[in-house]
């Protein structure tokens, strides 16, 4: 929707409206911004690890962001601790061993702090919220054993079929 009002604003000749990120004046990697941001803009970050990943500073103003990661991790198999170590990883902030270690330790952590406040605020029970994630877990990813979901692989290769 944001982009439609941009094309649109852009096609009136008398509103001539130009986009710029952040990422046009700055390179951003993350770590390297965050230690500017503390040292010069007064950020803080919260006094606790995001839930699904190691990091106290990313994507932390809105609270359903560590439930969008779960789902995303239950959808595709990669959780934020993925998306996070590969970030890490193209900018030499960790190794590969490093990294497949925070990988098995966050990736795919249930999200419970703020879990029941958003079903509440969806108006959605929690063993429904369970159901439909498992509707959503493709077989070619995941094996269910007994009443768990284990990933067929993984990034340690410690997965069922791996």
């Amino acid at each position: 929707m944001f982009f439609k009002i941009i094309n649109y604003l852009n096609s009136k000749k008398n509103f001539p409206l130009e986009v710029h990120y952040l990422g046009y004046y700055v390179n951003w990697i993350p770590q390297e911004t965050f230690y500017y941001s503390v040292e010069n803009c007064g950020f803080r970050p919260r006094p606790f690890r995001t839930q699904g990943t190691y990091s106290k500073y990313n994507s932390i103003d809105d609270k359903i962001d560590d439930l969008h990661y779960y789902t995303t991790f239950i959808k595709f198999g990669i959780g934020r601790a993925t998306y996070d170590v590969s970030q890490e990883l193209r900018n030499d902030h960790l190794s590969i061993e490093e990294g497949k270690k925070l990988i098995k330790k966050y990736d795919g952590e249930f999200p419970d702090k703020y879990f029941k406040e958003i079903m509440r605020y969806l108006n959605i029970n929690e063993n429904y919220f369970h159901k439909l994630c498992n509707k959503f877990r493709s077989p070619h990813l995941w094996k269910k054993i007994k009443n768990n979901y284990r990933l067929r692989h993984t990034a340690n290769k410690d997965g069922t079929d791996d």
